[in-house]
């Protein structure tokens, strides 16, 4: 239960604070991809702010055990960049910067109830589920690593 409740409260003010940067809002992420027009420096500030608050709190948060809100680490081990990394960012990016939105952004901004925002999530689960089925049929992502 405790762990349900600490990721309710992480998630409530990881969106608060989505909300509040403008991140949610796309134009502030084409504005920032943008670099040689109307640049719009907004996802730099929340990014450093992240990696600020990140850089600070691991080495204490790592001193624990184990996580206050999970059982267990989840700390990356592989450090190699595969093909698969490379195209699946290369990927991952067009589609953010075409449309402004991220899985994280098109999940929050749900609650807007407006219909491009719907629209890209559901264009995003029916994209993993592509993948999930070339995958499986394929070993594509093995076949990059």
């Amino acid at each position: 239960m405790k762990y349900n409740i600490g990721a309710l409260i992480v998630g409530l003010l990881f969106a608060v604070g989505l909300g509040l940067s403008g991140i949610l809002q796309p134009a502030n992420i084409i504005g920032f991809l943008d670099v040689f027009g109307k640049w719009n420096p907004t996802l730099l500030f929340t990014m450093a702010g992240a990696v600020g608050v990140h850089f600070i709190t691991y080495k204490l948060i790592r001193k624990r055990k184990t996580p206050m809100f999970s059982k267990d680490w989840f700390i990356p081990t592989r450090q190699e960049i595969t093909p698969a990394l490379i195209i699946g960012s290369l990927i991952f990016g067009i589609g953010w910067g075409l449309g402004g939105y991220c899985p994280t952004v098109s999940v929050t901004t749900l609650a807007s109830f407006e219909t491009r925002p719907l629209i890209v999530f559901v264009s995003i689960i029916l994209g993993m589920l592509l993948f999930w089925v070339l995958d499986k049929n394929t070993n594509l992502k093995s076949r990059l690593e």
